[in-house]
């Protein structure tokens, strides 16, 4: 998932919630393609979201956006009034760029979606001395650094990181001149079609830190809470529909992603989804998540990419379900909130 950072603006330290925030009926939601991502789209397509949105008397409209990292710049820049994207890239551009923003719905974490895959034998340590083919400054950067560090490696043992954009990736893999390529589902399923193409560490390896969710304005949703209500109530139907393996639903996601249903669900089977909510509850509550940000500010950081002027790891605030925060408490611009959630667990929606 590309993340470099294209937008920054000056942070003004501060927790207080703006007072022009305002009250609203019309919001728009970004998604790009990627297997935990699916149920956006479908989300559109089904008129489920519809149904909830006129539930609360509003309008929710879920639009696709190609690439990735435009899907968020757009959010970034207040065209959206949300966007699904990982914890790393979250951090890094719109927290980074100063745009308070709360995770409404967690809805994954990539359990082998990401890969490193080299051509032939070898393992980890075999990296050394060889190109690398990714998209820098994103999760598959990330992924590589910490299976490099696993072998006690860095990107210095290398002969260089080559940018690649996701697009060019699978052509990329078929010259002779690439050697090891870092990416994510559906291209890893397709390179992994190649002979002698070799998985050699994925995303299984750091369970729970390429975290895929449904971010929104925290102040948009401060003010309008019936939009976090439509949101959560459309998105768990589907997640209902997906756990009781409804194969409409399932196929319709699958031939949106370019695959088929057996395609697709060996995605999902690389992907740990929160079908119920009390799971996505019990996740963004735990310890464990605060140590993932911290490794992921220190990793944003050494890349130079965690906000414009960023003196330490701790530049960003980063606030959790108990209270608690990473960072700078007095700049939090990152907020994990249950309260979505917890209420779609209850029945409360």
């Amino acid at each position: 998932m590309l993340k470099k950072l294209l937008l920054a603006t000056t942070i003004v330290a501060t927790t207080a919630m703006p007072a022009f925030a305002q009250e609203k009926t019309e919001f728009k939601l970004a998604w790009s393609i990627y297997v935990g991502w699916m149920p956006w789209g479908y989300l559109e397509d089904s008129g489920i979201m519809d149904k909830w949105a006129d539930k609360y008397g509003i309008d929710v409209e879920i639009v696709q956006i190609n690439d990735y990292i435009e899907s968020i710049n757009q959010y970034t820049a207040g065209a959206f009034d949300g966007v699904s994207a990982t914890n790393m890239d979250t951090l890094s551009i719109p927290a980074g760029g100063g745009v308070d923003t709360t995770a409404l719905i967690v809805g994954d974490y990539s359990n082998g979606n990401d890969a490193v895959i080299i051509k032939g034998e070898g393992d980890l340590a075999s990296l050394a001395g060889k190109p690398v083919n990714l998209v820098e400054l994103s999760v598959s950067h990330y992924l590589l650094a910490r299976g490099l560090d696993s072998v006690g490696l860095s990107e210095a043992d290398l002969d260089g990181v080559i940018n690649t954009s996701d697009a060019d990736m699978i052509a990329a893999y078929a010259t002779n001149d690439v050697e090891a390529v870092v990416t994510w589902n559906p291209l890893v399923s397709t390179i992994m079609e190649e002979p002698g193409a070799n998985k050699i560490y994925d995303s299984s390896d750091i369970p729970g830190e390429i975290i895929d969710i449904m971010f929104v304005n925290t102040e948009t949703l401060a003010a309008n809470p019936d939009f976090g209500k439509a949101v959560a109530g459309a998105w768990y139907e589907v997640m209902a529909l997906m756990a009781a393996g409804d194969e409409g639903a399932l196929t319709a996601m699958a031939e949106a992603s370019g695959t088929d249903l057996a395609g697709y669900k060996a995605q999902l089977a690389s992907t740990e989804m929160f079908y119920d909510p009390a799971d996505g509850v019990s996740f963004t509550s735990d310890d464990a998540l605060k140590s993932t940000m911290v490794e992921v500010a220190e990793f944003l950081f050494d890349k130079g990419i965690l906000g414009e002027g960023a003196p330490s790891p701790d530049f960003v605030g980063v606030e959790y379900p108990d209270g608690s925060t990473t960072g700078d408490a007095s700049n939090v611009k990152m907020r994990f909130d249950t309260t979505y959630m917890q209420m779609a667990a209850d029945g409360a929606l």
